[in-house]
């Protein structure tokens, strides 16, 4: 990737990975990812907006070759996580006149991560701007998306929104900008990356949506993915998502290793959809982690699946209930089924795991060994319950 201007003397100068196929060792890239890096080029300074992760230096560097710049004057560090500010270092040796712009929090990452002096840095606060001659950079505060540093930046001229993470996406596109490339893949990437990261934080994203609404933004500008030079697609999907509105679906991560909860989750299903409930099941040995991440974020039940390993769940059936916590789903019921073969204490286990989500449990089916009729009778009284509970609260 070459650098690419996106208006009058702004550049995207960053990089993109095709090839990466997993993030902070667990996030699935069915895509790859790009590591957004702009170029601002002012009548009185330059300004670089955040770097790339440190693989892909030479690449930004090129870039910036490209351009013609001779002097870089600003390193503008939204957000202390090294896929953004890994090459800060780097930048400083080639341009040893700039000065890192960034908040407190920031700099206290950067110094502790990149071993970056204090000398070298400019603080800034929510509001506080700066010149670049005829160009002039608003900062914004938006913490927890995901991190408790993060910032935006504001290019009043241009009205363009650096929002860092916040309305990403790991999609290596064919394009720079959103709407020349296929919606229709942009947008699940959009809301696979919201799941996987900012799912937690959805009252406080909320907040940061208010704020952003005393500026006139007229294309954001993100740190992963394509621009959107159609703001309103991914503003409206950032409300709906963040809202805490739900769907009449279930989710259903499970792991089979013989064939006994495979049966079950197969016919818990159809049981709901004969009730009029949407369904989404995820074999978690084969499943893709973002896509479930994505269901999490507007379903109103998840249904655990998992045979009994010696005394307790499987391990992978373990692991969605830790995610579940760690993600905090606004899911209002759970509820969990499975075999066994001589006992075990599945439910208690699961149970403690995700006992911080605000969910209302609705009575487990552990059976012993392969499901015979009146296994199933419990999986279709099941079935009525969440259908039931999700008359009730949607």
């Amino acid at each position: 990737m070459s650098y690419k201007e996106i208006r009058k003397n702004v550049f995207s100068v960053g990089a993109v990975d095709r090839d990466r196929r997993l993030f902070d060792e667990l996030i699935p890239l069915p895509d790859g990812t790009t590591y957004n890096s702009y170029l601002i080029r002012g009548s009185g300074a330059t300004a670089l907006l955040d770097s790339v992760d440190p693989p892909m230096i030479d690449v930004l560097m090129k870039n910036l070759a490209e351009t013609g710049i001779k002097k870089i004057d600003y390193i503008i560090s939204h957000h202390g996580e090294q896929d953004h500010s890994g090459a800060i270092s780097s930048l400083i040796d080639k341009f040893p006149k700039s000065l890192v712009v960034t908040n407190e929090k920031c700099k206290a990452m950067l110094m502790d991560l990149l071993h970056i002096p204090e000398k070298k840095f400019k603080t800034v606060e929510n509001g506080d701007r700066l010149s670049l001659g005829d160009k002039t950079l608003e900062f914004i505060m938006t913490p927890w998306v995901h991190w408790p540093e993060t910032m935006s930046t504001y290019l009043k001229e241009e009205k363009i929104l650096f929002s860092c993470d916040f309305f990403g996406a790991h999609y290596a596109a064919d394009k720079l900008m959103a709407s020349e490339n296929d919606i229709e893949k942009v947008m699940p990437a959009a809301k696979r990356y919201y799941g996987e990261i900012m799912l937690p934080f959805g009252s406080i994203i909320r907040k940061n949506l208010e704020k952003l609404k005393n500026y006139d933004i007229d294309m954001i500008a993100p740190s992963h993915g394509p621009v959107h030079d159609d703001t309103g697609a991914i503003l409206d999907a950032y409300k709906k998502w963040s809202s805490g509105e739900l769907s009449n679906t279930v989710v259903i991560p499970y792991v089979s290793m013989h064939g006994s909860t495979k049966k079950m989750v197969g016919y818990l299903k159809g049981a709901l959809e004969k009730r009029g409930v949407n369904v989404i099941d995820f074999h978690m040995t084969t499943g893709d982690l973002g896509e479930l991440a994505s269901a999490l974020i507007d379903a109103a039940t998840i249904v655990i699946g998992t045979p009994t390993v010696l005394s307790g769940p499987h391990p992978q059936a373990v692991y969605v209930a830790y995610l579940a916590r760690a993600l905090r789903p606004g899911v209002r019921f759970l509820s969990i089924i499975g075999s066994y073969g001589w006992g075990g204490k599945t439910v208690e286990i699961i149970g403690d795991i995700v006992s911080t989500l605000k969910a209302e449990i609705i009575e487990p089916v552990i059976i012993k060994g392969y499901p015979t009729g009146s296994d199933l009778d419990m999986l279709d009284r099941l079935a009525q319950k969440i259908a039931d509970a999700h008359s009730r609260v949607l």
